[in-house]
Order: C-alpha cells, then sequence, then structure tokens
C-alpha cells in the first residue's frame, strides 16, 4: 500500500523554498519532552500561507503562531513548493507536523497522525462556464488533470478501481491546484478537482469557474504528525484544540479567512474586475494618499461598494458622492462637496477610521474594521443592538461571526421592540460587509500580479493587472 502513495505522492521533488518564518517566543519551556523548535511544514495556498505586505498571512499560519505560544516553544514555519517535497519531508524527519490544508483520507491515515478536524471540503470538479457541464466522472472525455500526490488523485484513483474503469486524467507535479483552477479560467485545460474552500477563494479572481458535481462526501481538514514519533506532541495536539475550540479562537480563524467567501455573484465579480481595470486607476492615488490607518485597498473595497466608483452616485435616500456620505456625516467630517472625489474619500476615511476608535474595547483588533463596516451601512446603535442580540442569544458580541448570524433579527418586530433603535435592514449590513471583504481579497491577488520590476519602477497600479478571464 505504501508504493501506491509514493506512486502518486513521492515520483517528483520539486524546490523547497527556502522561505522562512520564525517566532521566537521569551518563555521557557514547559514540557522538556517537546522539540525545541518546532518545525511546522505548510505549502503557499490562499488558505494556508501566503507571503502580503505586512507579512505571512493565512489560516494554517496563524494557527501555527498560537500553538508555539501555548507550548511555549520557538516555531518556524517552512512553505514548500508543492505537496511533493512538503511528503518528502515529512518522511525525511525534517518537519514535525504538516499543516496544509490537508485533508484526512483513508490512505493518508495509514501513514500519519492525523488531528482533530479543523473544518471540512468537499472535493468538486470544475470547469469553465462557457464549456458542457458534465454529469459525472463517467462524462469526463476532455483533459482532467490533479496535483500528483493529492487527495484527488486518491479519489480518481478509487473512481476508476470501483465505478469509472474508462476514467483518464493526468497527475502534475508542476502546478497546485489554485494554478490548475487558474488553467481551467483560462481556458487552458478542461477540468481540475478543487476543495469547496479553495473554490470559492478562486471565484473571486477567476468568475468563470463553476462547480459541475462533488466528487465524494465532504472531508475534514486536519494536520498531521508522523506516526513513529512525537507521541507527545499529538498529545499536546489534542490539548491545543480543545483549548482553541472552547475559547472560541479557532471559530474566529475561520471565519477571518473563509466566512466571506461562500456568496459568490458571477455578474458582480466579473463587473468588479472590469472596474479595477478602468475606473480604479482614477481614483487609486486618493485612496492610497487618505487611507491612514487603514489599507488603502479596503478603502477602495468600501468606495466600490457604496457606488462603483462613480463620483456622482446618488441613493433615494440622498448620500451622494464616492464614499456616499450623508450631509451631516460630510459636514462633520469637514466636507463641503459631496461630489468630489478628493473631498469623498477624505470624508469617508476620516469617518471609517472614527467608527474603528469609537468600537467597544473588547472587540479583537483583527475584527474591527467588519463591526465598523456595518456601523458604517447602519450606523453604531443599530449595530449595538445587534451586539445586545447577538448576547441574549447566548453568543459572543464580540465576534464578527456571531453578530453577523443575528444582524438579520434586527427585521423582526419581536426582537427589534426590544432594543434602543429599533427596525434595520441587518441583513442588509452583513452582506454589506462580505461583499466588502470579497472585494478586499480580489484587489489583494491583482496586487500580487503586479511584475516585480513594474513594482520596482513605481509605475504599475492594480488596474494594469491583466484582467482578461
Amino acid at each position: 500500500m505504501r508504493s501506491l502513495l509514493q506512486s502518486f505522492a513521492y515520483a517528483h521533488l520539486g524546490l523547497t523554498l527556502t522561505a522562512c518564518v520564525e517566532f521566537e517566543q521569551n518563555s521557557p519551556p514547559s514540557r522538556p519532552e517537546l522539540p525545541e523548535v518546532l518545525v511546522v511544514g505548510t505549502l503557499s495556498s490562499p488558505s494556508s500561507y501566503q507571503i502580503r505586505g505586512q507579512g505571512p498571512v493565512g489560516f494554517d499560519y496563524e494557527l501555527a503562531q498560537e500553538f508555539g505560544d501555548y507550548l511555549q516553544r520557538r516555531v518556524k514555519v517552512t512553505p514548500y513548493s508543492s505537496m511533493e517535497t512538503l511528503f518528502q519531508a515529512m518522511d525525511a524527519g525534517e518537519v514535525d507536523l504538516m499543516a496544509a490544508a490537508l485533508t484526512r483520507t483513508p490512505l493518508r491515515q495509514q501513514f500519519w497522525h492525523f488531528g482533530p478536524p479543523l473544518y471540512d471540503v468537499t472535493p468538486k470538479l470544475i470547469y469553465r462556464h462557457d464549456r458542457p457541464k458534465p454529469v459525472d466522472l463517467g462524462d469526463v472525455t476532455l483533459s482532467l488533470v490533479v496535483v500528483k500526490g493529492s487527495s484527488h488523485a486518491e479519489l480518481l484513483h478509487q473512481a476508476k478501481s470501483l465505478d469509472y474503469p474508462n476514467l483518464e486524467w493526468g497527475e502534475t507535479v508542476e502546478y497546485d491546484s489554485d494554478e490548475l483552477a487558474a488553467m481551467v479560467a483560462q481556458g487552458q485545460l478542461d477540468y481540475t478537482l478543487i476543495d469547496s474552500t479553495h473554490l470559492a477563494l478562486n471565484q473571486r479572481y477567476h468568475p468563470t469557474l463553476r462547480a459541475a458535481f462533488d466528487v465524494g462526501p465532504p472531508l475534514p481538514v486536519a494536520w498531521a504528525l508522523p506516526k513513529q514519533r512525537h507521541d507527545p506532541l499529538f498529545s499536546a495536539l489534542l490539548d491545543f484544540w480543545d483549548s482553541e475550540v472552547k475559547s472560541g479562537r479557532l471559530k474566529r480563524l475561520e471565519e477571518k479567512y473563509f466566512g466571506h467567501v461562500q456568496r459568490f455573484d458571477f455578474v458582480d465579480t466579473r463587473a468588479f474586475i472590469r472596474a479595477v481595470a478602468t475606473e480604479l486607476p482614477r481614483y487609486q492615488a486618493l485612496f492610497q494618499q487618505y487611507a491612514g490607518e487603514l489599507d488603502w485597498r479596503k478603502l477602495a473595497a468600501v468606495s466600490y461598494q457604496e457606488s462603483h466608483w462613480d463620483p456622482n452616485a446618488r441613493s433615494p435616500t440622498g448620500v451622494r458622492g464616492l464614499m456616499m456620505l450623508t450631509q451631516s456625516t460630510a459636514k462633520r467630517m469637514g466636507i463641503s462637496n459631496r461630489l468630489d472625489p478628493e473631498q469623498s474619500i477624505r470624508g469617508g476615511s476620516a469617518y471609517l477610521q472614527q467608527l474603528i476608535t469609537r468600537l467597544p474595547p473588547n472587540i479583537p483588533e483583527d475584527e474591527a474594521m467588519w463591526f465598523a463596516l456595518a456601523a458604517y451601512n447602519i450606523g453604531l446603535g443599530h449595530l449595538e443592538d445587534a451586539r445586545v442580540i447577538t448576547q441574549r442569544h447566548g453568543k459572543d458580541p464580540n465576534n464578527w461571526g456571531d453578530v453577523k448570524q443575528h444582524l438579520p433579527l434586527l427585521r423582526q418586530r419581536k426582537h427589534y421592540e426590544r432594543t434602543k433603535y429599533g427596525f434595520a435592514r441587518g441583513d442588509e449590513a452583513a452582506h454589506y460587509v462580505a461583499n466588502i471583504r470579497r472585494y478586499y481579497d480580489t484587489l489583494l491577488w491583482l496586487d500580487q500580479q503586479i511584475s516585480p520590476a513594474e513594482e520596482t519602477a513605481g509605475t504599475a497600479t492594480v488596474g494594469d493587472t491583466d484582467l482578461s478571464p
């Protein structure tokens, strides 16, 4: 059985990325049986590990930091260039655990200890929206390629042996699943398999992608450790997971990276990507100039949600301009002309940052922006009402994931009658924040497509990126 795993997991050795990040922990070790330095192997992907302007980010990356804090150990997070090189490092004892959005499959469980499930994903076959939609794997007669060594390859081997003896596909060590998804979107490949979470993330960048059908049931994603060693580490991981669940930190982290990606609108996404190319270059410098402590792309995303970057936008309620300010807000922010792009952006940024400072201090810093955006949409008073309702239902009023679930209750009389500020379209506020988070993710991704030469020269903008589907 091991030869079967190796046949599609270790066939080719890629280059290991040299980048690694170390976290120094000042507290003395409290678990002498554990290694002095915990080496965590991961993969570069939107869900696990990415380098952005302010440094590394990612669900697995942040969770590894917290695990290091919990163990009072130095942690070295090393991203590998491919699944094969990661598995090779694990087999050679070069990493203590793998934190790389790995699904727990029966075959993998024969070789590794898997920790408790972090979240579930469903493997899906995807295609480009203007191509024929296959009904099942028996209908797949064109090019299908998956990553060698992936759970998707394992699923296809099982399907061929059980139900689809004529099924044919290719396996690659040159591309990861996100790159294969991009090739499908660009028409270079007919099909690939991708997990549901990654599909939702990729549709923000490649709106032409579609899911044809599920390829098997949902699978848990978990960290993996070697079976033959580090039993104390596995025990510590179980304790850590229990602590993360009880404290709500795991739920917060899942909300941060995946809570806004499931809702997808093809028309809106395509329109946004076009607007980035045609409209954003007119205002990008102003967003950068007046962003202050904010990431300018968050400010730009707010403006697109508000006005679609139309400086003359006007709503039936009288709010106007790029940032759709009310007359009273504009006056408080010192804005005399809401239709002037510079004044609107300056006023909108100042108002948003003011809202952040007025939030209750118990709201975590990394979630404050989402609360402030909800307040930008429906006002601080209604946001506070939603937090009260959230607490009445036994949930955390300082957790955005909990509050957004209860915002729609502001529409229901039995709930808003017991609040200070009454009725509000809380469901619209929840969608408003989710839309902005998706626009922001897309801007981050598009920004990363700029070539290093352009970035060094200082001549490129997000709008310079080739946005053809």
